[in-house]
């Protein structure tokens, strides 16, 4: 299916606004509601808008500090690759993992109430991922800009 503007318009929306109602939504879009409606849910079940969730103040959650972790593993066998993933999926403070290209096998996106609680995480959980030959951290100062949006 090929996304046509006003797909693109209801998907910009959407990713900005995603409790707007089927009204609003429709409006912003200049279409009708029953149109917008139809739209939206073939856009759902195309797999173009994949799910709705609610961002969380990191803050408010007392999850302030942002954590880069460059994995390096002892080798790229299947094996190895696929322990690494099923192990480091279970970690509920890892947001998330990219396999990567470059001198790291892995980044980690890790987030943590300070550096002692950053501590604990490596101690209790990074370090016992299997496969792991080498561990990089680095810390985010300040995040100067943050978005989920794609651009559409």
């Amino acid at each position: 299916m090929t996304l046509d503007e006003t797909d693109q318009r209801i998907l910009r929306v959407l990713q900005r606004k995603g409790r707007i109602s089927n009204a609003e939504l429709s409006e912003a879009v200049n279409l009708s509601p029953s149109a917008c409606h139809r739209r939206v849910q073939r856009l759902e079940a195309d797999g173009f808008i994949k799910n709705y969730v609610a961002l969380l103040d990191a803050r408010k959650m007392n999850v302030p500090t942002t954590v880069f972790v460059e994995i390096t593993l002892q080798g790229q066998a299947d094996e190895i690759l696929d322990a690494f993933e099923k192990a480091v999926a279970r970690i509920p403070d890892v947001l998330e993992c990219h396999l990567m290209a470059g001198t790291a096998d892995y980044i980690l996106k890790v987030v943590a109430e300070n550096t002692e609680d950053f501590a604990r995480i490596h101690r209790q959980h990074l370090t016992r991922l299997p496969g792991v030959a080498q561990m990089q951290s680095s810390f985010a100062l300040r995040t100067v800009f943050k978005t989920t949006a794609l651009p559409v």
